[in-house]
């Protein structure tokens, strides 16, 4: 579908003010992939398959296949898979997520194995708002200061788009801003692009997938329990809290890193992530990308 088709779609959903439930998400997804060509698993590139290939959890046991989406709650999500499996004692206890112990992936798979799980078993994944998911990504690399992301973009990052001598006010001049994290996005080439900030139509392909179910982070508790009641089977799993060390992008934080953001580049932003704004039921920052900064 044509960008400018997305995005004039986009406003459409902004200015009708859609609070879109599970039942209109899925019903658009399916109504939207209906006239995209890579609309089965066959007609991805070699480079499309390798990147569904790494998302895509397969539980042969409870006979469900889960596509991750980091910072839509994944972590959560494996520690329950875990759990069902008994690879971890209980569903409370704090711990720091392996992302792959333990755990069984699509590319585990030969191509008719990977068919029969395709057509038999229930399909799933998780979606966030494009904006709160930028943010939150941003926070935990690198606002939060985590060093190997920081060392690894941030200087090329403050070398393309920072003016030399300029002081970014009560903040580290080593890290990032939200704003420049943005331009990098921008400028980014989405098949070298990190899976945290990686559009979530990229990573889990759901035209040729064809996910029975497709959950919201806004509607987590709901959305999983949903999910659990239908795969769980004899396990006693269920969505466990956010973890401690969890810090939730506020409203007011993130409309004070909104404003901190020149309007070309929030506009360019909603440009890039068009198709997940849409597919998913997202109306982009508008407001935010008209008003003129300051204002």
């Amino acid at each position: 579908m044509d960008l400018h088709v997305w995005t004039r779609m986009s406003m459409v959903y902004y200015l009708l003010g859609i609070t879109v439930t599970r039942n209109v998400r899925n019903t658009t997804v399916k109504s939207l992939c209906a006239v995209e060509e890579l609309n089965d698993i066959s007609l991805l590139n070699s480079e499309q398959r390798r990147t569904l290939d790494a998302q895509v959890l397969v539980d042969d046991a409870h006979k469900f296949i889960y596509c991750f989406v980091p910072k839509v709650a994944c972590s959560n999500w494996k520690r329950v898979i875990k759990y069902m499996n008994n690879k971890v004692p209980d569903l409370e206890t704090p711990m720091k997520m392996d992302h792959k112990k333990d755990l069984v992936f699509l590319r585990d798979f030969s191509e008719e194995e990977v068919r029969y799980r395709l057509k038999n078993y229930y399909k799933f994944m998780f979606v966030r708002d494009p904006t709160e998911r930028l943010l939150s990504a941003y926070r935990n690399k690198f606002g939060e200061n985590i060093g190997s992301y920081n060392s690894k973009y941030g200087p090329q990052i403050i070398k393309k788009y920072r003016k030399p001598g300029t002081l970014i006010e009560g903040s580290d001049q080593s890290m990032i801003t939200f704003e420049e994290f943005l331009r990098f996005l921008v400028d980014s080439d989405y098949r070298r692009m990190d899976p945290h900030w990686r559009p979530m139509h990229e990573l889990c392909q759901p035209c040729a997938m064809k996910y029975d179910f497709i959950g919201s982070f806004e509607q987590l508790s709901e959305d999983a329990t949903l999910v659990i009641n239908k795969v769980r089977g004899s396990s006693d799993a269920y969505f466990p809290a956010r973890q401690s060390w969890y810090k939730p992008t506020t409203d007011d934080k993130k409309k004070q890193q909104l404003n901190n953001v020149h309007p070309t580049y929030m506009k360019q932003v909603v440009d890039k992530y068009a198709r997940d704004y849409i597919l998913f039921g997202y109306p982009p920052p508008v407001s935010d990308v008209t008003r003129p900064k300051g204002l």
